[in-house]
């Protein structure tokens, strides 16, 4: 066949692009490699629980995911977190404690050492870093100090990357927080400036939220599944590969052991970085090399529910694990509490995530040994003493959460370079633009837009 366009995969990113496209009445089609559409978005359900196998949860934090969610009213409906749970818990010396949220809560709390927190103080007017590959840990060490670095950083980092603040680097991996720097020469500064700056009514509406969908976010994929039309898509595509032609390219793939071909004016590849070696086979090896040195943090995820809870009150989104406490798990999602109908009435449902890029055997235990493990930290942490589960479901992510590091910029730029010699690729995926859900819904609006 022929088409205008070609997307190569079908989670969030290929599933954005294809319905912003569809909104234009452009001509496309996505082949995306499994039986389904979402990618690593999967939701499970029983009679007494919906979980998440993949993302929990998501932040309204651009104008991009509130316009989609416009776009798919009647057919999917967004689900902000209980207002009640907005607090975290940090772990420090086996006892959790709230995460402040301003200064008067952050001047109290135990988490952070006096010196620090008179540190704080004197952020605003400490001198602007100049070092574009400065780590994160460098950073956060220089403007607030190590407490903070210890029981704020780097939970938020093991929640959000199961990283290391050592190897990330803020300029690709937190950009606004590095530029909040550089534009402003300080984070509390930069934030209250940019506080006061004026924004559109979507702007306003993209409050970094935190939320899911009714039902699970597997009705976030399948609503724009159906907007981007059923018809544009090509499920159980094996052996993808890309050849640039004179007029464009040539797009080939099997379909049960058939081949099929597909010339195309654009191809859009929304895929992770260790599949791009097939899917573009004519790029030069030291281009691919700097695509494929990006490393992934291996996760593994338990969804844990109980039809009558009697442990600890559930009054938090979750509890972040500093890697300084030395525990097996990363953290605990209170999805219950978050978000409604998800356990029975006084039952409740939890994601504990484990392994990380600075614990990955773990992710190659086995079920037993995941189990046990999941127990001990339970009845210690979340003050259950009868851990007799009612679900207790176990997903290993190999490549989970791609990890910014020194490496990016040499991957971003070459991701710059060729889409500039071979007019028509568009390569995106969490290699580059972010790796939050937010971050794939604008990615995916932007490819659109560029076709």
């Amino acid at each position: 066949m022929t088409k205008d366009t070609v997307i190569i995969g079908a989670g969030i990113t290929g599933l954005t692009t294809a319905h912003c496209l569809k909104k234009k009445n452009k001509d496309f089609v996505v082949l995306e490699k499994q039986n389904r559409v979402g990618g690593v978005i999967k939701t499970g359900k029983t009679d007494d629980f919906t979980w998440e196998e993949g993302p929990n949860s998501a932040l309204l934090s651009n104008t991009a995911v509130v316009n989609l969610f416009d776009d798919l009213k009647g057919s999917c409906e967004i689900e902000l977190a209980n207002e009640k749970v907005k607090k975290r818990y940090v772990l420090k010396k086996g006892k959790w404690h709230a995460l402040p949220s301003g200064m008067l809560s952050a001047i109290g709390t135990p988490l952070f050492k006096l010196s620090d927190k008179f540190r704080v103080l004197g952020e605003p007017f400490r001198k602007t870093g100049n070092q574009p590959n400065e780590t994160l840990k460098d950073l956060v060490e220089r403007r607030l100090g190590k407490s903070f670095l210890d029981y704020a950083i780097d939970p938020f980092i093991l929640g959000v990357y199961a990283g290391d603040p050592e190897m990330l680097i803020p300029k690709y991996a937190l950009p606004k927080l590095y530029n909040l720097e550089q534009d402003y020469g300080s984070f509390i500064k930069g934030a209250i400036k940019k506080k006061k700056e004026p924004k559109t009514d979507d702007e306003k509406r993209a409050n970094k939220s935190v939320y899911s969908v009714k039902g699970g976010l597997s009705e976030l994929s399948k609503a724009v599944y159906k907007s981007a039309g059923k018809d544009n898509f090509i499920l159980g595509v094996d052996d993808i590969s890309v050849q640039p032609t004179k007029d464009g390219f040539t797009v080939s793939g099997k379909i049960e052991g058939k081949e099929i071909s597909i010339n195309a004016k654009n191809v859009i590849t929304t895929t992770d970085s260790h599949s791009l070696p097939n899917l573009l086979p004519f790029v030069e090896e030291k281009d691919m090399n700097n695509l494929t040195s990006l490393q992934y943090a291996k996760v593994i995820e338990v969804a844990l529910g109980f039809k009558k809870w009697s442990g600890m009150e559930l009054d938090a989104f979750g509890g972040l694990i500093p890697f300084k406490e030395d525990k097996d798990i990363l953290g605990i999602m209170f999805m219950s509490a978050l978000v409604s109908g998800r356990a029975p009435e006084g039952g409740a449902l939890f994601s504990i995530f484990a392994g990380g890029i600075r614990k990955p055997h773990i992710v190659d235990l086995s079920d037993e040994e995941v189990i046990s493990l999941i127990k001990k930290e339970t009845e210690l942490l979340l003050d259950c003493s009868n851990f007799t589960p009612d679900l207790l479901k176990i997903v290993r992510h190999k490549k989970a959460i791609p990890q910014y590091g020194i490496e990016s910029e040499a991957r971003f730029e070459t991701v710059k370079l060729l889409q500039e010699k071979h007019k028509g690729l568009y390569i995106g995926g969490n290699l580059i633009g972010g790796i939050g859900m937010a971050d794939r819904i604008l990615q995916g609006t932007n490819l659109a837009d560029a076709i």
